[in-house]
Formats: C-alpha cells, structure tokens, sequence
C-alpha cells in the first residue's frame, strides 16, 4: 500500500469504530447498589442510587416443588414482590433482580428445563416492563453459582432465558458472575456463554480489591496494580468486546468491609483486616469514577446495610445499623453533582502522579467538572491543563454541606489527595 494513503486510511477506520461506541452513561444510569428484599429502604438509600440489584430467592418463590409455580405476585412464602419492587419504583430506581438459585441441586429441581423455564416466563409476564407489576428491568441468571457445575447451570441458563424470552422480550437477560478465565467457586468462565450470547443483553462481574486471602482478607485501595481488581474488570472487558461487542458491561458487586468492632480472637476470622469508614468512602468514590472510564456501563456497591460485624463480606454496607457511614454521604454527594453527567476524557491517570478526570453535562450550558485525586498521597498538585477553575469541592464525609477547598477562579492547578475533589470549569 503507498505509505501516503496509509494515514488518512487508518484515521477514518479509527473514526468510524469511534463513532459506532455507544456514548458513557449518565451517572444516574450508572451508580447501583446491592439490597435484598424486604431489608431494604428504598427512602433511605433513594439519595445514592439510581439502580438496585436484589438477590432474589427463588427458593422463596418455588418452595420444595418446583412443578408448582407460584400464585404471582407471592412467592411461595407469600412475600409480595408487588409490595416491595412497587415501593422501590416509587421512588424512581431502576431494578436488577438476581434469580438466586446457588443454593439449589440438581436434583432439587422436578425437571429443570420445564420448571426453570415455566418460573422464568411467568416472573417475565408479571414483572418486566409492561406485565402487571412493571417494577423489574433486567433478571440476571445466577448470582455466584459455582457449586453449580457448568452443565448444569447451562440447563438453568436456556431455561431461564427461553423462559424470559417468550414471556416478554423487553425483559433485558444478565449472565451470572462471570470471568474471562475458567470456571471457579464464586463464577463461571466466560466461554461457557459463547453459544448463549444471543440470549444475553448483558455480562457481569464481580471484584474486590482482595491483597491477601485468607486469614486476613485484606484489601487495598482501588488503583493498586498489584491487586487483581480492575485488571481482572478489563480482561473481561476485552473478552466481551472480542466476542460479544455490544452487550452491556456491569460490575455488579464491589465493596470494601469496614467494621468498628474487633474481631472473634477464636473464630477463623480471628486476623480479619478492615479498613477505616474513610477509606470506604473515598475508595468507593473513586471506583465509581474509573469504572466510568473504564465505560462499564453499571456498578453497584456491595452492600447496602450491616450489621458491624467484623468478618468478610459483613461489615460492607453504606449503613450500619441503617445509620449512614461516611460512604453514605460520600456516594449521595457523587451523585447529586455528576447525576447529569458522564465521563468525558482523562487528562491524567497515573498511579504514581496522579488523576484528573472531565465529565460533561447533558446540558449543553453546564460547566464540565474535574475529577482529582491521588492514590496514595495528600497535597499533590495538578495542573488543570487550561480549564479556568470555578469552584471546588472535596467530598464530605458527614451530612453536612461539602466545603469548597482553597480555589480562586481562574486558578490553573488544585492541590488533590486520597479524598477527591471536583473542580467546576468553564
């Protein structure tokens, strides 16, 4: 090929596999998190989310005898899913549901492929968009089934899914937690779903910024690239983009565990290491912010409430006790400034120096806003590379109003730190 033509050529061929990706998502299409059933307050969590994730027993609603469906809108327990995904659409939030049946044998099950399909379309007939209780936007097929083999589950999965297909299409299918390599305790490999892509409007995700397992499961804070946290999230990116472009990316479960309690000296979680109610919430912020770079298309904290007890996975909601931890009011100031944005470009991303982010508006007229931060340091000072500064805030960690930092308008750089401040340009 003449050298000469090979530039404009590959300039347009860039330009067209641009403009076919689909726009970042606004953040109040983006920012989910974790509930479960009749424990969550849709009132109360309504100010940090746009989208909740429930892990839906379907145990609950079959009970021993799967041939039986249940008299919908009860499960079999007669809890009413009209009840409690009514009042968490009153309150204008998105819903994910997980068909939870990891605790379910094989065998448990009178005929797999008649029963899971049956319970599937009847869910989809009542629920999804348009049915009787149009409460439910997206039914994901398992939540962490790996005591499932992959057979299996692959049962269940073409059930299910000719299930929600036939009882109604607008019903958006989510795989389970799932990861590029193979099959595990807590996933499957993503190769399992190579012949069910057509079925599947979404893959998801689970990561945690484990450091060290067992005994201490330790975690560590979101940019480290020692972790297996968002290089694990962008190898299962690749994958889809490989082998499934066009389908929707979630990490659907991320969190860190923060307790006030020590834990049991006798009990196998006797070395637990938890971080600070700080660090959750900044750690969680700035998840939020690399997802969206990352164009994960939704994320959702794990958990929305605990307990305080100090053991993995136990202490990781945004509440305790239903009282709001710093996280609380970190995510609601998240996204009651970037609600009506998405991301735009990262003029800075580096571990080392550090990361300024724009997001834009859907409103033309609005002054974009700078995301800074550092990942370990305090006090690092980032050029803002021409934008003319505003004002600036830093990210509470109280109910209180969020205080502006030391910023004059038109100042060309911001001091920035573990805490992220936004900075309003013109």
């Amino acid at each position: 090929m003449n050298r000469l033509l090979f530039v404009p050529l590959f300039l347009m061929l860039m330009q067209s596999v641009i403009a076919e990706l689909p726009p970042f998502p606004l953040f109040r299409d983006f920012v989910g998190l974790c509930g479960h059933t009749v424990q969550f307050k849709p009132e109360l969590y309504q100010p940090v989310c746009r989208v909740v994730r429930d892990y839906h027993p379907v145990k609950w609603d079959l009970g021993k005898d799967t041939s039986i469906m249940p008299e919908w809108p009860f499960a079999k327990n007669r809890v009413s899913w009209e009840k409690v995904y009514g009042s968490w659409h009153d309150k204008g939030l998105s819903i994910s549901v997980c068909f939870q049946f990891d605790d379910m044998k094989g065998d448990d099950w009178k005929d797999i492929e008649r029963d899971a399909r049956s319970y599937a379309k009847g869910f989809a007939e009542n629920f999804g968009p348009g049915g009787k209780y149009p409460f439910v936007d997206t039914v994901e097929i398992g939540n962490e089934p790996g005591h499932i083999d992959d057979a299996t589950y692959l049962r269940i999965f073409k059930a299910m899914a000719a299930g929600i297909r036939e009882g109604n299409p607008k019903l958006k299918i989510a795989s389970c937690n799932t990861e590029a390599g193979g099959s595990d305790r807590y996933w499957k490999g993503a190769e399992i779903f190579k012949s069910q892509l057509p079925m599947i409007d979404v893959l998801r995700i689970h990561r945690y910024a484990i450091k060290s397992g067992w005994p201490t499961w330790q975690r560590s804070y979101p940019e480290d690239s020692s972790v297996p946290y968002l290089s694990k999230i962008q190898d299962m990116i690749d994958w889809r983009d490989k082998h499934a472009p066009g389908r929707e990316m979630w990490v659907s479960e991320f969190g860190w565990d923060c307790s006030t309690q020590k834990p049991d000296p006798k009990g196998d979680m006797a070395k637990f290491i938890t971080c600070s109610d700080e660090e959750q919430a900044m750690w969680l912020v700035r998840s939020y912010l690399l997802f969206a770079e990352m164009r994960i298309d939704k994320a959702f904290v794990y958990f929305f409430n605990d307990e305080d007890n100090a053991s993995f996975h136990a202490c990781s909601g945004i509440t305790r006790h239903f009282q709001p931890k710093p996280s609380y009011h970190a995510m609601a100031w998240m996204l009651r400034n970037l609600a009506d944005y998405r991301f735009s470009r990262a003029i800075q991303k580096s571990e080392k120096d550090g990361y300024l982010f724009e997001f834009i508006s859907e409103h033309p007229q609005a002054p974009k806003i700078l995301a800074a931060w550092h990942a370990t340091r305090d006090g690092v000072s980032l050029d803002l590379h021409g934008a003319k500064a505003m004002k600036s805030e830093r990210m509470p960690m109280t109910s209180g109003p969020s205080a502006e930092t030391p910023l004059k308008s038109g100042d060309s750089a911001v001091m920035a730190g573990t805490v992220p401040t936004f900075i309003w340009v013109e």
